[in-house]
């Protein structure tokens, strides 16, 4: 019997390694699996741990108001550190590029004891865009054992960066196995939205209205990039009166301050500022909507696979796989260009169409299963 420590803090980490818990359970006792939560995003955390009916065996708690990267950097290196040192266990898994990813790779760096990396590989070349995510992830390479890359290209990076290719296994990603068993739920059972209208919920609905869904949470995006943000989405809502936005809005100060004064000064009545959404809802909405604005890395992957164009408001990505495939198009911060690419996708059906039937690069819905059989071998 091997335990496998599965160490995770917010909820796109989360939504990529809870699909794995029940494939490690499945090896009849081989591999058994340990989960530790730092606590980063306790209540969007706590959201997709019941979708997936995963129960932390420990957590961290973590969270701080107002934290900065040095104070959750140094108090979850340490207290990783007594995690790993109580439970011993015979190998971490880490997913991503978030602080509790580097940190608990060093963490167990410290232990000796072997860490395999989910969606290993990513990278912009930039080390300041994603910020501090570009630099989390390439430290994380440093520390890794197994290199579980999403996608060919993903490995061609780890080749470069001279890391033994026995050690690269390639997966495709987990946010496909994850959509994947999102889709029948909200199939079976379409979750209701309490702050939307009845013609924009999730589901199959009579005349309904074309909606662009919103989301932003991109620490370089703070500011200026924000502020452009919103007032692409107001020169749209002005443009296009009958398109609905529907921006979940991100719990960070730095998010909601621009947003909130923004968009609600405005009072525009085809924008729709919200909650954030339990992971359910936002596959859903993802599922309802026409077109999908975004700076996160997960719905870069998602959406493709649903068939929804998304505008990356980002100068770079990590993801290049899907601009190539030309499901995925970068438009940055730039007001004018968002609104551009945007018009031009909710008035072009050939443009539209070219975007919404790319295929998606990101897998077939078995990385768990590859992973596991790669533990398995170690």
């Amino acid at each position: 019997m091997k335990k496998i420590s599965i160490i995770f803090g917010t909820r796109p980490e989360a939504i990529k390694l809870c699909p794995l818990v029940p494939v490690l359970q499945q090896t009849g006792g081989k591999l058994v699996p340990h989960v530790c939560v730092t606590g980063q995003h306790r209540e969007m955390l706590q959201q997709v741990l019941d979708v997936f009916n995963v129960k932390p065996d420990v957590d961290l708690d973590l969270m701080q108001p107002n934290q900065t990267l040095g104070s959750l950097t140094s108090r979850a290196i340490e207290a990783i550190g007594r995690y790993l040192g109580q439970h011993k266990p015979d190998m971490v898994i880490v997913q991503g590029d978030t602080t509790s990813v580097f940190c608990a790779a060093l963490a167990a760096f410290y232990h000796k004891i072997p860490v395999g990396h989910v969606e290993a590989g990513l990278r912009t070349w930039d080390r300041f865009s994603p910020f501090p995510e570009e630099i989390n992830r390439v430290l994380t390479t440093r520390l890794t054992d197994l290199h579980f890359a999403p996608t060919v290209t993903a490995k061609n990076n780890l080749l470069r960066e001279g890391i033994d290719e026995k050690n690269i296994i390639v997966t495709g990603n987990t946010v496909i196995d994850a959509l994947m068993i999102a889709v029948k739920q909200v199939g079976k059972h379409p979750p209701r939205i309490d702050d939307l209208s009845e013609s924009l919920q999730p589901g199959t609905v009579v005349d309904a209205p074309p909606v662009v869904l919103i989301t932003g949470h991109r620490r370089e995006n703070f500011g200026e990039g924000f502020e452009n943000i919103c007032n692409a989405i107001i020169d749209l809502a002005k443009r296009f009166p009958t398109t609905h936005f529907v921006y979940p809005v991100h719990f960070n100060p730095n998010v909601r301050e621009p947003v909130n004064r923004l968009l609600h000064g405005d009072k525009l009545t085809n924008i729709h500022l919200i909650e954030p959404l339990g992971y359910l809802p936002f596959v859903g909405m993802m599922a309802r909507s026409t077109l999908i604005l975004t700076d996160s890395g997960g719905v870069q992957e998602e959406a493709p696979g649903l068939g929804k164009p998304v505008l990356v408001m980002r100068d770079t990505t990590e993801r290049p796989e899907a601009v190539e495939m030309g499901t995925v198009k970068l438009v940055g911060t730039d007001r004018k260009l968002i609104v551009r690419e945007a018009a031009r996708l909710l008035t072009d059906e050939n443009a539209y169409r070219q975007m919404a039937q790319a295929v998606n690069p990101y897998g077939d819905g078995k990385a768990c299963e590859r992973i596991v059989k790669a533990i398995q071998t170690l």
